[in-house]
Order: C-alpha cells, then sequence, then structure tokens
C-alpha cells in the first residue's frame, strides 16, 4: 500500500501543468526524431539529451527525457514497417515481418498492433516496475563498499561481454571510457588526473559531449560514409488504420506473451531488448496455426516482438534506478541525464529524490498514453519525415548536435571536444567496437575506484573483504563467469572466438 500511495502522489506531480506538457513535448520529439531513418531509441536519447541541459527543474527535464526515451521506441517501429530500416537489432523482427505486411497493403494494421502492443506491454511493464523497484531498492540500501564494487565489475563484465562482437573489444571500450572518467580533480585525493596542464579538463569532461559525441555525431559520421545513392521505397500506408477483428484475436496474446519475456529479461544485469523480442518470434511462430505466414507478412511476429520490445525498455530502467547500473546503450544515455543534474541513480535515490523518482515513474503511464493517442492519428506526419533525404538528415543531425552542446556549455574547449570525440565514435564505429562500454565506464569507473578504496579503507588494506562478504563473492564470481563463458561456449561449439 506505501508504494501505491507513492506513486499517487508521484502522479500528482506528473500531471501538473509544467510537468504534462514537458511529457508531451518528450514523446513528441522523441517520436519525430526516433521515426527517422537509420536512427535508433539510443541514438535518439544522445542528440536530444543538450535539449533538457539547461532546464532549471530536474525533475521536469527527467520526466522529458522519459518522455524521449519511450518515444523514441515508439517512433523506431513505424521506420522499420514502413521502410525496413531498423535503428537498432531489437526491431529487425518487427522490419522482418511488419515491412512484408506494409508491401501487402497491410500497413496500417502493422503499425496499429505495434502501437497497442506497445501501449499494452509499456503498461503492464511500468507497473512491475513499478512494485520491483522499491523491493530491490530496499535490498540494495544494505550493500557495503565491497558490495557495490563487486556489483559493478558485474555489470562492467556482462556489458563488455554481451555489447558487440568481441570481449576485447569491449573491455578496450570499457577503459577508454573509465580514462575519461577519471579526468580531472581526484575526489578522495583531491590531486589533478589526466589533464595534461588544460585548466578546462580540473572538473572533468562533460558527459553530455561525450554521449553526443560518440553516439550522435560518430555515428551520424559513420552513416554518411556508408550512405549510397540508392533508391529506398517507402511503403505508403493503404486502406483502414485499424485492426480487423481477426487481427485482435491473433495479436492479444502475443502481446502479453510478449510482456512476459521483455520485462524479466530486460531488468537482469546482462538483459536488453535483443534477446526477448527473437525469443518472442520464436514462440509466436510455434504456436501460431498459420506458421506459413511467417516470412511473408505475419501479424502475431510484429505484435509479440514490439510487446517484448517496450518491456524490456522498461526492464532496464530496474537496474539503472535501484542500483545505478546501465544494461543497453539507451540506458546509459539515461543515466547521464542524471549524472547532468548531480543526481546517482541507486537505493539512496529512493531515499534523497522520493517525489523526483516516483513522477518519473508516474510520467512512464502519461507518456504511453500520449503515445497512443498521437501515433496513429499522426502517423501522415511520421511519414512524411521518413522522405527527408539522406544527406539533409546527416547534415541536420551534425549542426543540431553542435548547436545543443554549445548552448549548454558555452565552451569552445568543449565543441572541440565533441568533434574529436565524435571522430574517435566514427573509427569506433568502423572496426566494430562497442560505444555503449564507454559511456558505462566514464559513470562507473570513477564510482567503483571510489568504493574500491573505501572498503580497503575500513578494512585496513586488507583485500580478502572482496572474498569475506558472502554478496561480495558470489558477484565476483558471476562476474568470471560473464566474461569467460561466451568464450568457452563458442570453444565447445567449436567456433572461432573473435579478439
Amino acid at each position: 500500500m506505501e508504494t501505491f500511495g507513492l506513486l499517487l502522489d508521484g502522479l500528482a506531480l506528473a500531471v501538473s501543468g509544467t510537468n504534462l506538457l514537458y511529457a508531451l513535448i518528450g514523446v513528441t520529439l522523441g517520436t519525430a526524431v526516433g521515426v527517422l531513418p537509420g536512427i535508433g531509441p539510443a541514438l535518439t536519447c544522445a542528440l536530444l539529451l543538450p535539449v533538457t541541459y539547461k532546464l532549471n527543474d530536474p525533475t521536469g527535464s527527467l520526466i522529458m527525457f522519459a518522455g524521449i526515451y519511450y518515444g523514441g521506441m515508439y517512433g523506431g517501429s513505424t521506420t522499420s514497417i514502413l521502410l525496413n530500416t531498423p535503428g537498432e537489432s531489437s526491431s529487425m523482427i518487427s522490419a522482418l515481418e511488419g515491412n512484408k505486411m506494409a508491401k501487402a497493403g497491410r500497413g496500417g494494421p502493422a503499425l496499429a498492433t505495434a502501437a497497442i502492443g506497445s501501449f499494452v506491454a509499456g503498461t503492464i511493464a511500468t507497473i512491475a516496475l513499478t512494485f520491483v523497484a522499491t523491493w530491490v531498492a530496499d535490498i540494495a540500501v544494505t550493500f557495503g563498499p565491497e558490495d557495490y564494487f563487486a556489483l559493478m565489475i558485474l555489470a562492467f563484465t556482462t556489458v563488455t561481454s554481451m555489447l558487440g562482437s568481441s570481449v576485447l573489444k569491449g573491455v578496450v571500450a570499457l577503459m577508454f571510457g573509465w580514462i575519461l572518467g577519471s579526468t580531472g580533480i581526484d575526489e578522495l585525493s583531491g590531486q589533478a588526473r589526466i589533464t595534461f596542464g588544460f585548466p578546462a579538463m580540473q572538473d572533468g569532461i562533460d558527459i553530455v559531449i561525450v554521449a553526443v559525441g560518440l553516439f550522435a555525431v560518430g555515428e551520424t559520421l559513420f552513416m554518411a560514409a556508408r550512405h549510397r545513392a540508392v533508391n529506398e521505397t517507402i511503403e505508403t500506408v493503404r486502406g483502414s488504420l485499424w485492426m480487423s477483428k481477426d487481427d485482435w484475436k491473433r495479436s492479444w496474446k502475443p502481446w502479453l506473451r510478449g510482456t512476459l519475456f521483455g520485462f524479466p529479461i530486460g531488468a537482469l544485469p546482462a538483459g536488453g531488448a535483443e534477446i526477448p523480442t527473437f525469443l518472442s518470434y520464436a514462440t509466436e511462430k510455434k504456436l501460431s496455426k498459420n506458421p506459413e505466414e511467417f516470412g511473408h507478412g505475419a501479424i502475431e511476429g510484429v505484435a509479440g516482438p514490439e510487446a517484448a520490445n517496450n518491456a524490456a525498455a522498461a526492464g532496464v530502467l530496474v537496474p539503472l534506478l535501484t542500483l545505478g547500473l546501465p544494461t543497453s546503450s539507451t540506458a546509459a544515455i539515461i543515466l547521464a541525464a542524471f549524472q547532468q543534474f548531480g543526481l546517482q541513480p541507486g537505493p539512496t535515490l529512493f531515499l534523497t529524490n522520493a517525489d523526483l523518482v516516483w513522477s518519473l515513474i508516474a510520467s512512464l503511464y502519461v507518456a504511453n498514453v500520449m503515445l497512443l493517442v498521437l501515433n496513429l492519428p499522426m502517423v501522415g506526419v511520421w511519414v512524411r519525415l521518413l522522405s527527408i533525404p539522406r544527406p539533409w538528415l546527416y547534415a541536420g543531425i551534425l549542426v543540431f548536435a553542435t548547436i545543443g552542446c554549445y548552448a549548454a556549455s558555452g565552451s569552445v574547449f568543449d565543441l572541440i571536444l565533441l568533434w574529436m570525440l565524435g571522430l574517435v565514435g566514427f573509427v569506433m564505429q568502423r572496426f566494430d567496437f562497442p560505444v555503449a562500454p564507454v559511456i558505462i565506464g566514464l559513470i562507473l569507473g570513477p564510482l567503483a575506484e571510489i568504493h574500491f578504496r573505501r572498503a580497503l579503507s575500513i578494512n585496513q588494506g586488507d583485500p580478502a573483504v572482496f572474498l569475506a562478504s558472502p554478496l561480495s563473492a558470489t558477484l565476483l564470481v558471476l562476474s568470471v563467469l560473464a566474461l569467460v563463458g561466451p568464450i568457452i561456449w563458442r570453444i565447445v561449439m567449436k567456433k572461432p572466438v573473435t579478439a
């Protein structure tokens, strides 16, 4: 009952005039940018991160950002279905079946089942987030510094092994982020580190600059470099946008099953949206009475994976809000949004900033309703956005990212750093280095170092403290398994190990 009361208090704040406007702006901007070809939720959030930087109200800013997050997820489904261009790997299945439906003149029902399924899954997953988050936060409050250090090591190993094609490349990206995060004045000793004599670097490197540089600038340069003058076919939405009775009958069970796949897997430290979407697709194909339709435009193949994708989006907020652990690229950008206001997600956030946390969670319900109302009636507007020429799109993103970051900091040094990191991001994309571990290393690396030093200080320098705590020892063992498990699996399956 206490959780329900806190949620009602948060809802009262979320639906207040200003915050409701922030939510509407967020979902509109998120959908408008997310629907652009090749732009996934992570890039959408990174590109729009500077928009929230100058807002004086952290609550309103994070509510807007939550709307951007959900809007980017919704917008990606439109691109996948009508243009067959998924902005992220978890949208590949929606593109596979949804685009075939659009070519057959059933783009309307495909968009409808994606939008309604996303609403159903997002709402159910947000309810689960509401009650699971408090339980996890209550447990996490009892953690000692050695437990937090081990938990962050687990986050490092799972992210580096799950994101990207190579564990080694993931570790290199993570260490690069850790070095960036260590720049500036050391919190415990007060000494300047890795500043290279630049006074501007003594305050550390702004996380907004790193996120926008690596994701928005770097990824856009990479997409522009791969661009070829080819004609992309945008499938027009013909006929009714609404679903028939048979479409409803074939969709509602996949929506629920997709939610059951998406939220629990998304909430795991090694979660994400790719695994649940593929599991949902495989399940629907196996349970379908018309398996021959799969690969040719089966509506279940859109309904289930889209539900799983959006449920996982709510699921990743569980470790993010309660433990401060991002488990995906988009979650890392959301963590950056908290950091720009000096807020560190984790169990203490529920105690020190309860109003902010609960209004943020409540705003997710509001954003879901807004997106359902916005998406289908405005599908014509979103289709027009798809026709923007790619060179104009890439140039616009680069200009917007540059102006946004300069407006946020007003520093020419930060502007130079932005483009330097953008070039680094381009090189990382070119050679298949995952970008998300850089952001995670930047944020969590210094925190892991602080907890490591505190644990040793409390225990008079004895490193055995990390094995003396049962929780810490268990997490470290899981970290080793997460790191070597994929390598052992490839050896057992007699596949070459990527290094």
